[in-house]
């Protein structure tokens, strides 16, 4: 029996050696940029305010400490987790002719790392992680808010806080949302005897576990691969290939924990006292996470806006997949924070990027902020109630000047093109009512259609090569796209498509987007890399896997063709949870009953949950387990072999860029 499950949260997509090292991609594939790309990035610098030099002088604001002199934190097995010495590119000034000089600025914003003083008795650790991790000096101890996403970053931020504070204990932590890089470290900096204890507390939002363990497991693997894509950890790091992220350098790639919560925050009216610090809340529900929370620090004047309100525009809709994020909903609690702390705010701080300083800085922030989702929300809408199309949308829609001038709305993690295209799903989804899209031909098939009635691959590739030499990238990375479909084979059009792919994505603003060019064109030219697996699943998040959501993975693993004309049922009995359930196996779906036995199983389990989580991480096996009695069966334990047989494992490397070899 085996459960691969990958991940399961967000960024817990890229953990325990699923990526491995960006040096993997060979740097001398690329190539430079060419006469259009020059030019393109040549016409940002007259678009955008670059004198403004404020974020760069709040981003070393309260400087403390710089992070160690080669910034490389290890694991217990020596491999690094993270590490900055690969960016050392960014230094200069003077911006390559082969990233966007947007994206460069945020890209060299994002690399001023250490440990900083936002406040009085406040501090945050930046770049360290994706995330920062913040500490409040309470009366006795430190209150810890999101301990980034690694164990071993965890704990060489709090060192270095520990290397240059009074050394003092964690007394408290605090989960600002649900996703993996703002609680995943949690063990790297606390005990969890000691939280079992009742020394330390554990505060969140409510709703936080059903989130943080269950978001994204149904559909982790596909989501695992595409990150590989959204982040490019596999590009080289260098002004040819990763630069960031735009919400931070990247991920790291430690060890993924997690301690339940000991207390939750149900209303925007709760407020704590935490070993003498005064906070008050507001939950944000189906904004940036399915489960968040802002908190502000009266007695400090200190506004954090968890991962809300960031020095770029968010995703409405992620790259690597999610579900969609109500940008009205997002634009409502912006403007509730606006109203409840913008006027008593002096230091507004996110779990990203660096603070904002000054009450009218502040509110000016929040209120374009505010309406940054605002307008994408309803601008998407209006021209969507007109009859426009995802595509037509996101072509059409533009920023007013006041908003695009602005640093902190630029896209360098959303876009306002996806973004657009997200509103339009949530709403109607992904048909645009045109009958000839109904039912279209599989891409494969509808490819060689294509080119068949463009003359065939040669003359496809010579009308591109024109266009290229043109600088219309977009369209000759569609077209060989469609080459590529009908012909894997064509090195000619794989080789002319990474080029349109590469250029693309050196003129990118967003992050995200040259990340997904880069490796498109990588992928192109070399093929996928196969990586290495093993440990992409966190034992604190499958021991925290609910047991449903365990037999809801089973349910999508479940090959239905060859579980036609199947019927099997099996009791599940866990003795240390006092759970039941009912696993049945008819018309090739699988479904459960908690709380009931079947009189007519073709066998009963009996076990501990403890027992199955060791089975799904591979520290035993189902037979084995059998054998030293930690599995009791009755019935024909042969129908239960027969179940588990009907699973599929699935494939992490399944290609994008090509087709798939069925």
């Amino acid at each position: 029996m085996r459960l691969n499950i990958p991940g399961s949260i967000l960024v817990a997509l890229i953990l325990g050696g699923l990526i491995g090292s960006s040096e993997r991609c060979q740097a001398d594939e690329s190539k430079g940029a060419e006469p259009a790309t020059q030019a393109a990035n040549r016409a940002v610098v007259g678009t955008l305010p670059f004198s403004d030099r404020r974020d760069f002088d709040d981003a070393k604001r309260g400087f403390v400490a710089a992070l160690p002199d080669d910034s490389t934190v290890v694991g217990a097995d020596g491999r690094p987790v993270w590490s900055l010495k690969g960016y050392a590119f960014l230094d200069s000034d003077s911006v390559p002719d082969t990233v966007n000089p947007s994206l460069w600025r945020q890209a060299q914003l994002n690399e001023i790392a250490g440990l900083f003083k936002v406040a009085d008795r406040v501090y945050q650790v930046r770049g360290l992680d994706i995330s920062n991790m913040t500490l409040i000096e309470g009366d006795t101890g430190i209150i810890v808010i999101d301990p980034l996403l690694s164990k071993e970053t965890a704990r060489a931020g709090l060192d270095l806080y520990l290397a240059h504070r009074p050394a003092r204990p964690v007394v408290a932590v605090i989960y600002s949302h649900s996703h993996a890089d703002h609680f995943g470290g949690v063990k790297g900096i606390v005990d969890e005897a000691d939280v079992r204890a009742g020394k330390i507390t554990i505060l969140a939002p409510a709703g936080f576990m059903d989130h943080a363990i269950a978001e994204n497991v149904i559909a982790g693997n596909a989501m695992s691969r595409r990150a590989i894509y959204m982040y490019g950890p596999l590009l080289p790091r260098s002004a040819q290939g990763q630069v960031d992220t735009g919400l931070g350098k990247n991920l790291s790639r430690g060890t993924l924990t997690l301690i339940p919560p000991t207390d939750s925050i149900a209303s925007s009216a709760d407020t704590r006292v935490l070993d003498g610090v005064r906070i008050e809340f507001q939950l944000t529900p189906g904004t940036e996470a399915p489960s968040e929370m802002n908190l502000y620090f009266p007695d400090f004047r200190v506004l954090d806006m968890a991962e809300n309100v960031t020095h770029n525009m968010h995703n409405l809709y992620t790259l690597r997949g999610a579900e969609i994020r109500d940008g009205n909903a997002w634009s409502k609690y912006v403007n509730e924070s606006l109203a409840r702390f913008g006027g008593r705010s002096d230091v507004l701080i996110a779990q990203h990027h660096w603070p904002t300083f000054g009450t009218e800085r502040i509110q000016d922030f929040l209120e374009k902020q505010r309406d940054l989702y605002k307008f994408i929300h309803d601008q998407s809408v209006r021209l969507m109630n007109q009859g426009y199309t995802p595509t037509e949308i996101a072509e059409t829609l533009k920023l007013p000047p006041v908003l695009a001038n602005e640093w902190f709305a630029r896209g360098y993690y959303g876009s306002l093109s996806h973004n657009a295209k997200g509103v339009y799903q949530k709403y109607l989804g992904w048909y645009d009512e045109n009958p000839a899209n109904l039912n279209p031909l599989p891409t494969r098939e509808a490819a060689k259609k294509a080119v068949e009635y463009m003359g065939g691959d040669k003359a496809v590739i010579q009308r591109a090569r024109t266009d290229f030499a043109a600088g219309q990238y977009r369209w000759v990375a569609q077209v060989m796209s469609q080459v590529v479909f009908a012909d894997p084979a064509n090195q000619e059009a794989r080789a002319l498509g990474a080029d349109a792919l590469e250029q693309l994505g050196y003129q990118s603003e967003n992050a995200p987007w040259r990340n997904e060019y880069l490796m498109g064109a990588r992928e192109l030219r070399s093929g996928v890399v196969k990586q290495a697996h093993a440990g992409t699943a966190s034992a604190d998040l499958i021991r925290a896997l609910p047991t449903g959501a365990f037999f809801d993975y089973l349910g999508v693993r479940l090959n239905g063709d060859r579980a036609q004309d199947k019927k099997i049922v099996v009791n599940w009995m866990f003795t240390d949870l006092k759970e039941e359930y009912v696993l049945t196996l008819d018309h090739s779906a699988l479904t459960y009953l908690p709380g009931a036995q079947s009189d007519h199983a073709d066998a009963t389990l009996t076990l501990e949950r403890a027992t199955l989580d060791q089975i799904s991480l591979k520290q035993t096996t189902f037979l084995k387990a059998a054998a030293s009695g930690k599995v009791k069966f009755s019935g024909d334990v042969a129908r239960v072999s027969e179940l588990f047989g009907l699973f599929d494992d699935f494939n992490p490397d399944f290609p994008i860029v090509e087709p798939r070899q069925n």
